[in-house]
């Protein structure tokens, strides 16, 4: 029923009782006790002019999500690495061997030492003993080359890569100021990878069950089991 002929309330006390008044009843479209189906006595569901509204959540990722995030490609390639570094020196060691010792699977490492071939850090040697070494010492091969072999080009943005393809496919490049921000994102990542070496993942740990620090208790190679697995020579 519309009212006419009174005055309509203006006062800020006036239009204070009037929302709260309207704010106390049952909302629409609602049961008064929408408990009781199951069984459980509640009381009716109203709206309450001191009630705050809940926080926003707290905007939170998992372990495989997020800003620069590398892929399962990154991490697996850099435990390949790692097992190659600790048998530097001692031969050739099978896909089987490594994919044992770090607990990985092999097919996947089938795919890995491709690219890892492809960037010149490892080698391939085909027969009874044979299988894959690095191509250097660990010392001298920075985790930003096994990163960039098994990742691509690091950047956060298309816009802050360094290659000069990838550079340039933004088309706000030439004005947008947002860029140096990824940029000086990405020479921190790099600056960071570049300042770790393959050795220095590759020291042995006491807690290892394959690689102790004694060097004796070691499995040499003349020991190891003959590898039968195909390695690839291209």
């Amino acid at each position: 029923t519309v009212l006419t002929g009174r005055p309509r309330p203006t006062g800020p006390a006036t239009l204070a009782r009037a929302y709260a008044a309207i704010d106390a009843r049952p909302l629409p479209g609602l049961d008064s006790n929408p408990t009781k189906t199951v069984g459980i006595a509640a009381e009716p569901l109203r709206r309450s002019p001191t009630t705050q509204e809940p926080p926003h959540p707290v905007r939170t990722t998992s372990p495989t999500t997020g800003a620069l995030h590398f892929s399962t490609r990154g991490e697996y390639g850099v435990r390949l690495m790692v097992e190659l570094a600790r048998h530097h020196g001692d031969g050739p060691v099978s896909l089987s061997e490594m994919a044992d010792h770090e607990d990985l699977p092999r097919p996947y490492l089938e795919q890995l030492v491709v690219s890892l071939r492809e960037a010149g850090l490892v080698t391939s040697t085909r027969g009874a003993r044979g299988g894959y070494q690095l191509t250097q010492d660990p010392a001298d091969i920075r985790m930003s080359q096994v990163i960039e072999a098994l990742e691509g080009p690091i950047a956060p943005m298309v816009c802050a890569s360094d290659d000069p393809i990838h550079s340039g496919a933004c088309g706000r490049s030439s004005f947008c100021n947002v860029n140096a921000l990824w940029v000086r994102v990405r020479r921190a990542v790099v600056g960071a990878l570049d300042s770790m070496t393959l050795a220095e993942l590759a020291r042995p740990s006491t807690s290892h069950p394959y690689h102790p620090p004694v060097n004796a208790t070691a499995l040499p190679v003349a020991d190891r089991p003959a590898s039968t697995e195909p390695v690839p020579t291209a």
